[in-house]
């Protein structure tokens, strides 16, 4: 039975897993969550309460969570790019990268970008500037990692990079790569693998949402 995902194209989590898809050619039924599409809403609502995208489903068994839901397809649907290392004191590098990228470049870049849907009267100035901060330190320590190393966990692409995909295209939007040599180079890298271009290209028509699209 074919995996289902519910996803939206521009969601950075979704990205993050659909990139691990794209890099092993995992078949899967791709049930895109807008306003076209109220029947994937419901069942989507149904399945996780929540309704925090992405959502796997597999048969009769739903997974949430973009970490879990890598690891879940290289256990249960592997393909000929594992996204999670054998050895365990490299499983446990790439692990770490991954909350790296998603707790303190993802969670700040939320913060900035959720301040530009805040209601007029409620802004939060400081908020926003730690959260910039902190993005400034989670670069400067990524740009030290990244000076010796091609992929966010070593050698070789996998979980670590789907998260750093997404959330660096993003962040470059709230604070620019420009004192971060290493980091404008792996982003570099990052963009010219095939699966984070296909991610790019289904997210195009709905960059205009993105509300640091246009600075």
């Amino acid at each position: 039975m074919t995996i289902k995902i519910y996803a939206h194209p521009l969601s950075s989590y979704c990205q993050k897993v659909l990139i691990a898809l794209y890099e092993n050619g995992t078949s899967f039924d791709y049930r895109e969550l807008g306003p076209d599409t109220p029947d994937y809403a419901r069942e989507f609502a149904t399945l996780w309460p929540l309704q925090h995208m992405p959502l796997l489903v597999d048969g009769e068994r739903s997974v949430a969570e973009t970490s879990v839901i890598i690891e879940y397809l290289d256990h249960y649907h592997p393909g000929t790019a594992p996204m999670i290392p054998a050895d365990t004191d490299a499983a446990l590098e790439a692990r770490f990268m991954d909350r790296f990228f998603d707790n303190y470049v993802m969670t700040p870049l939320q913060t900035v970008v959720f301040e530009r849907r805040r209601p007029e009267g409620n802004a939060d100035p400081y908020g926003v500037g730690k959260a910039r901060e902190m993005l400034a330190r989670a670069y400067g320590w990524l740009d030290t990692v990244m000076a010796t190393r091609e992929w966010a966990a070593g050698d070789t692409f996998g979980l670590a990079d789907c998260a750093a995909a997404p959330a660096l295209l993003y962040a470059k939007h709230a604070l620019p790569f420009d004192e971060f040599d290493h980091v404008a180079a792996y982003h570099e890298r990052l963009e010219a693998r095939p699966s984070v271009a296909r991610t790019r290209d289904e997210g195009k028509p709905y960059w205009e949402w993105f509300p640091l699209a246009n600075g």
